[in-house]
């Protein structure tokens, strides 16, 4: 029989590619997000355009026993949104009221198991303040100290999640995602994450130009291409392990570094100024010791590799927009300048 699985988030970047491998699988799949997926058609089977803050939507949404439900959904951006404060309240009630809304139906359906996508901002600042040794083991996430509000929203459902499973034998799987990237992922418009933005900079600065960096550019990341984000989930779904774990490569880099290497990769030369900016913690990078040990198995895809790919893809979307401004009827610049 036919396995099922629930992608609440298929309309975001890991969901919609999360979606595909799924059905690849043999799965039938059904989605639920605010929004379709913004750069290619969805795969899932059906698809739910619904508000997961809403818990009538969520009671139409798990509306059976699924076999694995993946909980993606979140009010989420890159660290122009979520490290400026601006966003703060949003994203801590948006995302913890999804998760509260969700739960008590994946028990009363007796889901047979739930996915949820936790993140690496719940480790403490204290940890990543040398950013040539941060320190983001698993077991280093208490006494808790999270840089950011979405941190401390995450941490909090990490909890819910593993309250839910002591309480009612909820089979559940929490994965700390480190900066997952790639093709299809935002680029444009506040929410995108360093890589996206990196790119996105480089191929619209002419030959010879300048891209700005928020910070000293010494700060330092790792970054998983999206590709080994999904086989990670899908061997994590598939162990018998139920503690937070980290999801994420272990190739870290200073962000001046990640952009030469989008510099490099575009084949121009641009020179790169620090401004001030929100940047988070001074460093991270994914310790994969555990995830070693309980899968016999991590990422290891070269950030040059998944670079490469996201460049080209990003200046095609860039390519794109230029193309079809260009194709506009005249008409309709009018009407953006308030003419009838």
């Amino acid at each position: 029989m036919k396995k099922t699985a629930l992608i609440c988030g298929a309309g975001g970047f890991i969901g919609s590619h999360l979606a595909r491998r799924l059905k690849t699988e043999g799965y039938y799949v059904l989605g639920v997000d605010l929004k379709y997926p913004e750069f290619s058609p969805t795969a899932a089977d059906d698809f739910i355009l619904g508000d997961l803050r809403d818990p009538y939507v969520c009671q139409n949404v798990l509306d059976r026993p699924f076999d694995e439900v993946y909980q993606l959904a979140a009010d989420m951006g890159g660290a122009g949104y979520i490290f400026t404060g601006d966003n703060d309240a949003d994203v801590m009630h948006n995302s913890a009221l999804i998760n509260l809304n969700t739960l008590p139906l994946c028990v009363q359906k007796r889901v047979g198991k739930v996915f949820y996508s936790s993140s690496a901002c719940i480790y403490p600042a204290y940890n990543q303040q040398d950013p040539d040794n941060p320190r983001c083991c698993e077991d280093s996430a208490y006494p808790a100290q999270p840089d950011s509000e979405y941190g401390w929203e995450k941490l909090f459902s990490e909890r819910l999640y593993l309250s839910f499973q002591r309480n009612y034998g909820l089979n559940v799987r929490i994965a700390r995602f480190h900066n997952i990237y790639g093709p299809e992922g935002v680029w444009r418009g506040g929410r995108e994450k360093a890589p996206a933005a990196l790119c996105r900079k480089v191929a619209e600065t002419p030959d010879g130009g300048e891209i700005e960096i928020w910070g000293d550019g010494q700060q330092t990341r790792s970054f998983l291409y999206i590709d080994e984000c999904i086989e990670a989930v899908r061997r994590l779904m598939a162990s018998h392990f139920s503690e937070p774990i980290n999801i994420g490569s272990d190739e870290m880099v200073a962000i001046n570094d990640l952009a030469r290497l989008v510099v490099r990769i575009s084949g121009k030369r641009l020179s790169i100024r620090n401004v001030p900016g929100p940047q988070g913690v001074r460093g991270r990078n994914s310790d994969n010791t555990l995830i070693r040990k309980v899968l016999d198995w991590a990422p290891n895809y070269p950030l040059e590799v998944g670079m490469r790919a996201t460049y080209a893809w990003v200046a095609q979307q860039i390519e794109a927009v230029r193309v079809t401004e260009m194709e506009e009827p005249a008409w309709m610049g009018l009407r953006q300048n308030g003419c009838p």
